[in-house]
């Protein structure tokens, strides 16, 4: 991800997810592989221990390999993403492993035509105020838009949307900066 929170699809994320993408399409399993790497990066989010092996550079590769696989072997995993998580622990790259996740879900996206909005918040969103900015964005003609939400509690309140190269920024710490200048041009 970048410094922002929205996944990156250039750099070596962007390379690896187009790679799987390309061999994912080619054999034919796309949407076995989509939905594999959806639960692959919900298993890095709900898992301290994989998370800890994925950001430790100070672990043996073939340590790292075999951990990796007896997870992937335990979530019953098919062989290309098996296969693709062993590419990424050989070339020592398992802290890419969350980006390329994300870099891949844009990938996906963006060939089936959905526009992903990048949204910050506070506080994390209720189903309520997802489904109300949903209603908003299809309001502002993004019709089939993917919604990819993080916190960030720097924000004090509001939100930042990033669709593409538009920023819709309603944060309250924006408000204040705004105010803040306002008021120095004004003495």
């Amino acid at each position: 991800m970048s410094s922002d929170g929205a996944p990156q699809t250039s750099g070596p994320a962007g390379r690896y997810a187009t790679a799987l993408y390309g061999h994912a399409s080619d054999a034919r399993a796309l949407d076995e592989v989509v939905d594999q790497m959806a639960a692959l990066g919900r298993l890095v989010d709900e898992s301290p221990q994989l998370r800890r092996l994925l950001d430790s550079p100070l672990i043996d590769v073939n340590q790292a390999r075999a951990a990796a696989f007896a997870v992937l072997n335990e979530q019953g995993f098919g062989k290309i993403v098996h296969d693709f998580v062993g590419v990424i622990v050989n070339n020592r790259r398992m802290a890419l492993l969350r980006p390329i996740i994300a870099a891949f879900a844009a990938l996906v996206a963006e060939k089936r035509g959905v526009i992903t909005a990048a949204v910050a918040s506070a506080h994390p969103l209720s189903d309520v105020q997802e489904n109300q900015l949903r209603a908003r964005l299809i309001e502002a003609g993004y019709s089939n838009v993917n919604i990819v939400k993080w916190v960030d509690p720097s924000l004090l309140g509001g939100l930042v949307v990033r669709i593409g190269a538009r920023l819709y920024d309603t944060s309250l710490k924006s408000r204040l900066q705004r105010l803040q200048y306002a008021m120095k041009g004004a003495a």
